[in-house]
């Protein structure tokens, strides 16, 4: 199967202090939650266009941390950090979220996951603290180009494994 879900994130904004969104995998639900928290498999794809990832350090523990630090092609670093506050894997995961480069962004951010006929639907949701933090996200273009870059290594899995993409292992 050569399709493709390039470009097919949906962004909703159901509060003025919330972004919602929504993405398919054509990959099960165990390889979703393990690509989304497990370092050797965020390094491939989180850095979002030609960017490249300097710093991942995952702690996937309630009360443990995260650090991602991803540098532009013109040299600016961006950090991500935050707490995790719930882990139930492999459905659910929340936890804080702040991009350092706006101190006064600061969320909660609560992915979701939900398989149904071997497509992994991942409903990530932010939640500011207030309208400036909520201010400050204006752009999705490196959020969409991240998920773009997930879901063609998810891809690489999947095959490798011998899955057909869309299609469960136990199918």
């Amino acid at each position: 199967m050569n399709r493709t879900r390039h470009g097919s994130a949906t962004i909703e904004f159901p509060s003025p202090l919330e972004i919602v969104t929504t993405r398919a995998f054509d990959a099960p639900i165990g390889l979703v939650f393990d690509v989304l928290t497990k370092p050797e498999h965020i390094r491939k794809w989180f850095a979002p266009f030609e960017d490249t990832m300097t710093v991942c350090e995952v702690d996937l523990r309630v009360g443990g941390a995260y650090h991602m630090v991803v540098v532009t092609g013109d040299g600016v670093e961006c950090s991500f950090r935050g707490t995790y506050l719930e882990i139930e894997p492999p459905v659910r995961i929340v936890d804080t979220w702040l991009f350092e480069g706006w101190p006064d962004a600061e969320a909660v951010e609560t992915a979701t996951l939900h398989e149904a006929g071997g497509v992994t639907t991942l409903t990530l949701t932010l939640a500011f603290r207030d309208q400036a933090g909520r201010d400050h996200m204006t752009k999705f273009d490196g959020q969409e180009s991240s998920y773009d870059k997930m879901e063609d290594y998810v891809r690489l899995l999947v095959e490798a494994d011998g899955t057909e993409p869309g299609r469960s292992a136990a199918a």
